[in-house]
């Protein structure tokens, strides 16, 4: 899941995040639980590891993945970053805690090679770009200079030549 989010002094982030809920079925604990955890190690989490999620953020989610609205939850969830999901294996010790982290890790190491592929992509074509750029300049110059030859051609006087008339030929 992506968040996009405005800071206060005008700047802003998108991270990848997973909700706290979402953490606590794979880790095989009840979302309570693991706050609680979270919550007795909460020096552990900075705000760019994990932070709530808006009452805003949150009535999007309900929106998005329709959510029944009686029941449910009664607090906002956490969402957790990259890092922030790697803190958890600090924090919960369980056999499956520790083999799901490291798959959660092998996942988000995975979509950065995706990204950074992605990126050297980019980046090629990029350079492609410029390149055909220089191209056009001197295709572009190629044919200006062509067209100032033409010019001179066309400008010139004709010159008389001498020499035998071919029948037919006025001049």
């Amino acid at each position: 899941m992506r968040f996009f989010r405005k800071q206060p002094g005008g700047a802003s982030w998108d991270k990848k995040v997973m909700l706290d809920e979402d953490l606590a079925e794979l880790y095989g604990v009840t979302t309570g639980n693991l706050n609680k955890a979270v919550n007795r190690n909460i020096t552990r989490f900075p705000d760019d590891f994990m932070f709530m999620v808006t009452k805003e953020e949150f009535d999007n989610l309900i929106f998005q993945f329709g959510t029944s609205s009686w029941g449910g939850r009664r607090k906002l969830p956490y969402a957790f970053t990259e890092q922030g999901v790697t803190m958890l294996s600090g924090v919960l010790h369980s056999e499956r805690a520790i083999t799901v982290n490291i798959q959660i890790m092998r996942v988000f190491t995975r979509i950065r090679e995706i990204l950074m592929d992605n990126l050297s992509v980019r980046l090629e074509i990029e350079e492609i770009k410029k390149k055909l750029t220089n191209q056009d300049k001197n295709i572009e110059l190629v044919f200006s200079y062509l067209d100032e030859l033409i010019e001179k051609h066309d400008s010139r006087k004709p010159t008389h030549v001498k020499g035998f008339k071919a029948s037919g030929d006025n001049k």
